[in-house]
């Protein structure tokens, strides 16, 4: 199925608009990135998985007041419990949080201080519904894995693409793909948003499928490359993405329908995974048009003002 007949966008005309819009969200999330570091002591807010602590979801017969439950915590003892509205609207149940803890004995005493702290000084009955508890030492090994997981798919990735096409395409697309993870992660910083497994497992996600996106065009841009050895490389490039646009479109269009309606009807539980896809997919289909491609034009330019030549590989023939 083809949606668009003879597109002829001059993608490559508009690089330096693609690249400013790059930068300003790049140095926008590596700003905010900075400036949790200074505060928290981490880049991004970092859920109970990461950090460790307790995590208590309680559901209240009637609307629950957070100022009062704060107040409630407070005069309890427990300080500093972050506090916030869990579920969608009715359902009157509440997340509350306590910091991490150095000493892991102290974890399992978290929920007892929060309940009696809700039965003593706050009249609305409760039920426990969940309790999350991490100790600090789980939490910064699965931070650390979180880390190299993602580390490995980009060099795993990098290594697959130097021996099925060549060494360029393979550092465009992990270019291309990085550039998804930093911004998608900046925007997690800007908007204050907790980093989860579950948001860990939508970044990987969209790792696998922004390099699938990308090895499509690059395998339209080989095969062009066969047959139209004369042409330009921009214009190649231009007609190689041109070609592959109604593709793109549906694919891309189609997968982020799912994960909005995802991050709209999926509730809380959800919204940190659906919310990193909902990104990484807008993102991820940009930079396959507006990163990874421009890369190869930059790289062959660059040899051929060097004079090594141009070495980008076409595909080979099919034998019949």
């Amino acid at each position: 199925m083809e949606l668009f007949h003879g597109v002829n966008v001059d993608w490559l005309g508009k690089k330096w608009y693609f690249l400013g819009f790059s930068l300003i969200f790049s140095i926008a999330g590596i700003v905010s990135m900075g400036m949790h570091w200074a505060k928290i002591g981490s880049p991004v807010p970092l859920g109970v998985d990461f950090r460790g602590g307790t995590q208590i979801q309680v559901q209240f017969q009637q609307t629950p007041d957070a100022n009062l439950i704060r107040q409630a915590t407070e005069a309890a003892g427990v300080r500093d419990a972050k506090i916030q509205t869990y579920g969608g609207g009715g359902t009157n149940e509440m997340l509350i949080s306590l910091p991490e803890q150095t000493n892991e004995a102290a974890l399992d005493a978290g929920r007892t201080q929060i309940e009696n702290a809700l039965r003593t000084h706050y009249n609305n009955p409760f039920t426990v519904r969940n309790v999350q508890v991490v100790g600090p030492t789980v939490g910064h090994q699965l931070e650390r894995q979180a880390g190299l997981a993602t580390l490995y798919s980009l060099l795993g990735m990098l290594i697959y693409l130097w021996f099925r096409f060549q060494l360029i395409y393979g550092v465009a697309a992990v270019v291309a793909v990085f550039h998804d993870t930093l911004i998608t992660v900046g925007i997690f910083a800007l908007l204050d948003k907790e980093i989860s497994l579950t948001v860990i497992a939508a970044i990987l996600t969209l790792v696998g499928y922004s390099m699938n996106d990308t090895i499509v065009v690059f395998d339209r841009i080989r095969e062009n490359l066969r047959l139209s050895r004369r042409e330009p490389l921009p214009d190649l490039v231009n007609r190689s993405i041109n070609q592959t646009l109604s593709r793109t479109v549906l694919t891309s269009g189609l997968t982020f329908l799912t994960v909005l309606s995802l991050y709209i009807f999926g509730g809380q539980v959800l919204n940190g995974f659906s919310f990193a896809l909902v990104v990484g997919i807008l993102i991820g289909t940009y930079s396959s048009i507006a990163v990874a491609a421009p890369m190869l034009v930059a790289w062959q330019e660059w040899r051929s003002g060097s004079g090594k030549g141009v070495a980008l590989p076409a595909a080979k023939r099919s034998k019949a």
